[in-house]
């Protein structure tokens, strides 16, 4: 059987918002499965799916580029080891310019983005490999989104961690800024319920169903309960659905309506997400090399 660690019952804690020993016994029936034994968890009480801020593990900024018409834009997101280096202004610039660099460019991949030629001749590899000697830490080019808009851009940053951009057909920029503000609030997934990917649906309706299941009622009226839930849960995670965060009373689709506007697309980067950073357990360290000096 694999071992159930506290790091591991601690993220799923965090995933979930459960208590301790539920998250143990869950990480126990899936043989340390966090997948898994998030799925039995949200069966068993009903939690909502993780939120992707919760796995925030890398540190780093997101850039933003638009261009004067408003009409071609780019999100970058670009990591580092520590916090301190984020916010060096040497760092800041150069993930802007890297921004800028693929709105410009439209490159293929972050292959393609690091070796194109800069306005001065040089390319964001030259200056990247600069920074890390100047800095002495190690910084990457992690991903990046381009914009070529139907309508026009608006961006918003939330501190340099969350960025957001969101291309708006009709309506004006402060509507624009509003809407791109209330995303990195609400982090919808996509837009509007078509939107949302066939298999996502169908792993949400399994658990509802087995969710529902347990109550013990009719087939009929557990159909029914599990369309309720998936109705709530479309409206949950897409932008239509939402309610606008300023005005909760009416849903971010009323308000674009309100205002003869829609929203074409949108992206949002959120620093680290995804990625799994190593937690340091010093006293398990100490324990372990007592442990090995003890014996030898």
């Amino acid at each position: 059987m694999a071992e159930i660690t506290a790091g591991m019952v601690k993220e799923l804690r965090e995933l979930t918002g459960l208590g301790m020993m539920e998250c143990k016994k869950a990480l126990t029936e899936a043989q340390g499965d966090l997948k898994a034994a998030e799925d039995l968890l949200r069966i068993r009480s009903g939690a909502k799916a993780s939120k992707a801020a919760g796995r925030i593990a890398a540190e780093g900024v997101v850039a933003t580029y638009v261009s004067a018409d408003g009409k071609l834009g780019a999100l970058v997101e670009v990591n580092c080891e520590t916090d301190f280096v984020a916010k060096n202004d040497d760092f800041v610039s150069f993930a802007r310019q890297a921004a800028e660099q693929v709105a410009r460019q439209a490159p293929a991949d972050v292959d393609a983005l690091v070796k194109g030629v800069l306005p001065d001749g040089g390319t964001l590899e030259a200056v990247r490999q600069a920074l890390i000697m100047k800095l002495g830490e190690n910084m990457t080019v992690r991903r990046f989104v381009r914009f070529e808009a139907a309508g026009r851009l608006a961006q918003y940053l939330h501190g340099a961690r969350i960025g957001v951009m969101v291309d708006l057909v009709g309506g004006d920029d402060t509507l624009g800024r509003d809407i791109a503000m209330h995303i990195a609030a609400s982090k919808p997934i996509c837009v509007s319920k078509d939107n949302v990917p066939a298999e996502l649906l169908a792993k949400e309706r399994e658990i509802y169903t087995a969710q529902a299941a347990e109550s013990g009622k009719p087939a009929d009226i557990i159909a029914r309960m599990v369309d309720g839930r998936m109705v709530k849960y479309l409206a949950e995670v897409t932008l239509l659905g939402q309610p606008f965060v300023k005005d909760p009373d009416q849903t971010v689709e009323k308000l674009l309506a309100a205002r003869g506007a829609r929203v074409n697309g949108f992206s949002m980067f959120i620093v680290g997400e995804g990625i799994e950073k190593k937690s340091e357990d010093f006293a398990a360290e100490v324990a372990a090399a007592a442990g090995a000096a003890a014996g030898a």
